[in-house]
């Protein structure tokens, strides 16, 4: 019977304080296929790539030499990718099952389906209220000025809460802090788009994939996503944010 064959990337900026805890539960419970790690590290300077190469000597190393951003990191890759399925993984995830593996059935079993976004909580299990439709004005307005509270009627279209989540449904937007595809169709779609720095490339390379091929929420596979919204918090990130934002928009009118 065919192994099933998975690659997996990691960027990485100053991410030592979470990426351990990543590896070793990325490490620890993928068992159902034949899987590869990269991590592709954007000139950490907080020791990153040093703990990664002392721990974790079965991941794949690379140093870019320079900050290169998220889809540009990830990209690094794409002349090593042969597998069967690719995932996209942040560098603050935590799994406590085979999620990679369950993924990979999920799409084993659904050949119209290009790419698998999980179920994502906060590390205590609370869902988190991502976007699943494409972002608008309208609804990036009311994720940003979201409180503590329920999440109000825009932000429940925007990340489709109305849906029964026990059943997978087709989304128009998955998350790049964990998502798998198809290998052939990241390679056709040539990675990210690399005129983001950040945000909104994941965005991007949904719709690019969704020209071909569905893209289908799992609830079968659960990941917890520290999400610290630093976006919110960092006035440099902010702009950076807003740039991708009016690039995104111009993209896709």
């Amino acid at each position: 019977m065919k192994t099933t064959r998975v690659t997996g990337c990691v960027v990485t900026h100053n991410n030592i304080r979470s990426i351990e805890k990543t590896l070793e539960s990325l490490l620890t419970y993928t068992r159902g296929v034949d899987f590869k790690l990269f991590v592709v590290d954007n000139s950490s300077t907080d020791g990153t790539p040093e703990l990664v190469r002392e721990k974790f000597p079965a991941v794949e190393l690379i140093e870019t030499g320079e900050n290169r951003g998220f889809g540009a990191g990830h990209n690094t890759v794409l002349g090593r990718l042969d597998a069967d399925y690719h995932a996209i993984i942040n560098p603050d995830i935590d799994i406590k099952e085979d999620v990679v593996s369950i993924l990979a059935a999920f799409l084993d079993a659904n050949g119209d389906i290009g790419l698998a976004s999980p179920k994502i909580c906060f590390p205590d299990g609370r869902p988190q209220i991502l976007g699943k439709r494409n972002p608008t004005l309208r609804y990036l307005a009311a994720s940003r000025l979201r409180g503590h509270g329920e999440p109000g009627k825009i932000l429940r279209e925007y990340a489709m809460l109305d849906e029964d989540g026990s059943k997978p449904f087709d989304i128009e937007n998955a998350t790049g802090c964990f998502m798998m595809l198809r290998t052939q169709l990241f390679l056709e779609a040539g990675g990210f788009d690399e005129h983001y720095f950040m945000y909104f490339e994941d965005c991007d390379l949904t719709r690019t994939v969704r020209q071909r091929a569905r893209a289908v929420f799992c609830p079968y596979a659960t990941v917890y996503h520290v999400w610290g919204r630093d976006s919110k918090k960092d006035p440099k990130l902010m702009l950076i944010q807003i740039k991708s934002m009016l690039y995104y928009f111009r993209k896709w009118r």
